[in-house]
């Protein structure tokens, strides 16, 4: 079974393909996963930037 590193390393892996994506996979649909919805409708850099920091903190 996958330990929490591994966890995390395949949530980053998807936060840069698409950042809703991985931060949904972390958090579900909650106020992160939102965040970063919009941010990356802004633009694509702005939502991986978040997504890698929602998902590190």
């Amino acid at each position: 079974m996958a330990d929490d590193n591994t966890a995390t390393c395949i949530d980053l892996i998807l936060a840069i393909i698409l950042p809703p994506l991985g931060v949904f996979f972390k958090y579900g649909c909650q106020v992160e996963f939102w965040i970063c919805l919009v941010l990356t409708f802004f633009g694509y850099i702005p939502g991986i930037i978040y997504a890698v920091y929602a998902i590190t903190k």
